[in-house]
């Protein structure tokens, strides 16, 4: 420094130091200005100044130039209000912000009056006029001093300045309860060290103002002292699960302490606190926060508080070391209560069930595997879809097999077999049994053989253990037993074979999937002949009821109607109905959509689908379900009005698309921007390869059969022309011809099918003789008035004027399709139309004024 800088700072008033750290700061813009024109977060470690000279300082020094930038940076933002990032003044601010962060990254020691001084500093300096001391490195400071009173303990002039710091940390607003729960315990941490005995563990519990802290904290502090403090120790540890999975180091160190606890008292202890995360309901939460001297109040919605999610995170990894059943499945369904979505939040608590999913893939055997499958089905956020088909094919690739494949060996069969599990307590036998699709049944039998109808009450006292097992057991079938038909159901659009072995060992005599196989049609084929059959009494028989034996060298597919004759299909469903066999999903009635000549013109789209008014929110459940993706459409996406719904159809290498626009109208948002309605336009299929469009005729005719069913499927039940009160409720004026013409127009390709099915079924009901299907319609004719209800819609006309009547269904109401025999699983519409029917029956009993106020209009 010349003697001319020297005079200069002596009448600025500026100590030779000042003078040097303004020195270092001009001479760091100006390195970094040369390579970037941007000043944002600035990586001042690459700086020639910073390496040749900053980092060559004593301690003392380096904390005297962080006081001077802290001093520096508040003075510069008192002044500018507003300021340009062109400006000189704003990028040097900026390193010096850049300075103070490195400078913390590194070693410095620090004597009790540097400790003193930073934190006076920090303390009186604001970075905004709405900022607290949170703005300033305190977590990297409170790391230096925990590094340095790792061989010391804290003198008396340390602990009074900790005890100042954690006063203001205090002060910090509602809005950073996380960062301010985390820099009180870590300063709670060091003041720890200056009363506790060497071997001491911080009593650590969980930090978060939440029932579950209430919850765990409470069972914690009832365990005996030794227990305590190992909990302490898995608690500090739990509290680091940062990241999106653990080290080795992570899970090893924690390993320890969980055995030295005692493996089963710590799964005991976890499982119970997942159990209650699974049961436990969002609350509504306050937060005060402070801005420009103003004082805001605001209320959030909340599983978990924040604070609490990475150490639960923590716990659920250390559960990948366990593979038994309880803690497998206990996770799968910690999984699916983590991504539940809070109205306006999203996902209530993502990270932790990243860590599920992560446990499951990670746990030894194909348990934890089977419930990675069964998740796919039934979460239906994108990237967590992506993340469950990543660990899926992890598994495979390790197993040697296909992503079907590994999906296939990982299926529970609960120790079932052909459907059935029994157990013994004492002389007394329970069954469980499936009944159907989601569906079981427990019986219970005496000594003597005789059905008893509850529980046996000593079976309650002695073994209510084996007891609450039987009964999680029953849950998990019907579980296992709704994915797999979910399963099998996505298999119908793709091209999956089996070897006669591998479908005989993993479906016919699977404990579990031979409920589903035996009631599905399978295609066997050899030296190029074909044979459709079904299993009936330990045999196969084809539609002509002949027995068939297939070759063991046989490949094996489902059967699928879009490449069947119709002679074909009629014969198979003859065959289902006269032997009175209910399929768990839509297989020999299944819609079939094949090519049209307006397809093949106009060649490379399908507008079969296009025109429709959809229920946006409705829709993105719907095609998630199925399996396709979708983001929602909002008035925020700055001009993006359209997009599309798309499916994977890997093993054709083709991808469809459904296109959808924004139905822009007055009100048409909800309360977070997001439309209300869309409407829908094109079917395209692209080549995943090079995103090319593919002409609809070389498009195999199941993937296309496929992709227009479910398309329908979006449309059928996410129209508003479904809704009964759509047209009431104001809707969207500018298209209330679409909902009339829709409620009562011509009749989708689910709405012709589900007509043959009351075709045959209204015969044999006890409105037989009232009752008729008529075109569109189920004509029924009350002893007021003669009602058509629309076979597609389910809305209704009141003759003789075709005056409309609004009827919303009661799903608490008795399902008439119930002990009907209908030869498949899961029409929704099906059981509206009977329920409204036999209501209308007897519209002389109906007392439900909404109802019998439109009735009795002329």
């Amino acid at each position: 420094m010349g003697i001319l800088d020297t005079l200069k700072g002596a009448l600025l008033g500026q100590s030779p130091d000042e003078m040097d750290f303004d020195r270092v700061i001009q001479e760091s813009r100006d390195e970094y200005a040369k390579t970037n024109g941007y000043f944002w977060s600035v990586k001042i470690s690459a700086l020639p100044t910073y390496k040749n000279e900053v980092s060559t300082w004593s301690d003392k020094k380096r904390i005297d130039f962080i006081i001077d930038c802290v001093g520096n940076i508040s003075a510069y933002n008192e002044k500018n209000k507003s300021w340009s990032t062109g400006e000189s003044g704003y990028q040097k601010n900026a390193i010096r912000e850049s300075y103070v962060a490195q400078l913390f990254k590194s070693k410095l020691i620090m004597d009790d009056d540097d400790l003193e001084r930073l934190i006076t500093s920090f303390s009186k300096n604001k970075h905004k006029d709405w900022a607290d001391i949170s703005v300033w490195p305190i977590a990297s400071l409170l790391n230096q001093v925990d590094q340095q009173t790792k061989a010391q303990v804290p003198s008396p002039e340390m602990i009074a300045t900790l005890h100042e710091l954690r006063t203001e940390v205090q002060k910090m607003g509602d809005h950073k309860e996380k960062e301010k729960l985390k820099l009180t315990d870590k300063i709670d941490s060091i003041l720890f060290k200056s009363t506790g005995q060497e071997g001491d563990v911080k009593p650590t519990l969980f930090l978060g103002e939440d029932d579950f802290s209430a919850y765990a904290n409470h069972a914690i502090e009832a365990l005996p002292a030794p227990e305590k403090k190992i909990w302490y120790q898995l608690i500090i540890k739990a509290q680091k699960a940062t990241g999106s999975k653990p080290s080795k180091k992570y899970l090893d160190e924690t390993k320890v302490l969980f055995k030295e606890l005692g493996t089963d008292k710590f799964k005991a202890v976890v499982n119970d606190w997942f159990v209650f995360i699974i049961a436990l309901k969002e609350k509504l939460q306050e937060h005060t926060s402070g801005y420009a001297g103003n004082t805001y109040t605001y209320t959030t919605s909340e599983l978990i508080s924040a604070i609490n999610l990475d150490p639960i995170k923590g716990f659920v990894w250390m559960c990948s070391h366990f593979h038994d059943t309880r803690t497998i499945h206990t996770i799968a369904d910690l999984a699916e209560r983590s991504y539940r979505k809070i109205p306006g939040k999203g996902p209530a608590a993502a990270a932790v069930g990243n860590a599920c999913l992560f446990t499951l893939y990670s746990s030894r055997g194909l348990d934890g595997i089977g419930q990675l499958s069964r998740l796919k089905l039934r979460i239906k956020q994108s990237s967590t879809q992506d993340i469950i088909e990543k660990y899926l094919l992890a598994a495979a690739s390790e197993q040697g097999v296909s992503l079907h494949e590994i999906e296939d060996l990982a299926v529970d069969d609960h120790d079932l077999a052909e459907g059935k599990k029994e157990m013994l307590f004492d002389e007394y036998k329970a069954i469980l049994e499936i009944t159907g699709v989601g569906k079981s049944e427990m019986k219970w039998f005496k000594p003597d053989g005789a059905e008893q109808k509850a529980v046996p009450v000593f079976v309650k006292e002695k073994y209510a253990a084996r007891l609450k097992k039987l009964k999680d057991t029953q849950k998990q079938v019907d579980q296992t037993t709704s994915a797999q038909r979910d399963r099998i159901d996505r298999m119908l659009r793709s091209d999956r074979r089996w070897t006669m072995e591998n479908f005989t060992r993993l479906y016919l005599e699977h404990g579990l999937m031979s409920f589903l196989a035996r009631k599905i049609i399978w295609v066997f084929e050899h030296q190029g002949l074909s044979q459709s059959a079904i299993y009936i009494g330990d045999q196969w028989v084809n539609n002509n009821d002949e027995l068939i034996v297939p070759h063991e060298s046989a490949e094996i597919s489902l059967w699928h109607p879009a490449v069947q004759s119709v002679a074909e299909i009629k014969k198979w469903r003859s065959f289902l109905v006269d032997h009175k066999i209910q399929q768990p999903l839509k297989q020999a009635f299944r819609e079939v959509y094949l090519l049209t000549d307006a397809e093949a013109n106009t060649k490379s789209y399908s507008n079969r689908m296009a025109a429709h008014v959809l229920k946006q929110h409705q829709f993105n459940m719907l095609a998630k379900t199925r399996g396709w993706k979708y983001s929602l459409l909002g008035a925020f996406d700055n001009g993006i009005n359209n997009q599309s719904a798309e499916v994977k159809l890997n093993e054709y290498g083709l991808r469809a698309e459904y296109w959808i626009n924004e139905l822009n109208a007055d009100g048409a948002t909800n309360d977070t921007g997001i439309w209300n309605y869309i409407t829908t336009d094109q079917v395209r299929f692209i080549k995943q390869e090079n995103n090319e469009t593919v002409d609809l005729i070389d498009v195999p005719p199941i993937p296309f059969s496929e992709v227009l069913r479910d398309v329908d499927l979006f449309v059928g039940v996410a129209s508003v022309g479904n809704d009964p009160t759509w047209q009431d409720s104001g809707g969207v004026p500018a298209y209330r011809d679409y909902w009339t013409s829709y409620s009562f127009g011509d009749l989708s390709e689910t709405a012709k099918n589900r007509k043959d099915i009351l075709a045959g079924l209204v015969p044999r009901l006890k409105i037989n003789k009232i009752a008729e299907v008529v075109d569109k319609f189920l004509v029924v004719k009350g002893k007021l008035r003669t009602y058509k209800i629309h076979i597609g819609s389910t809305n209704i006309l009141m003759e003789p004027n075709d005056q409309y009547l609004c009827i919303v269904p009661d799903r608490s109401k008795k399902d008439h399709t119930e002990n009907l025999f209908i030869p498949f699983e899961g029409d929704a519409g099906l059981s509206i139309i009977l329920s409204k029917a036999f209501l209308l029956a007897d519209d002389d009993k109906i007392t439900d004024t909404t109802i019998t106020s439109q009735i009795n209009r002329k």
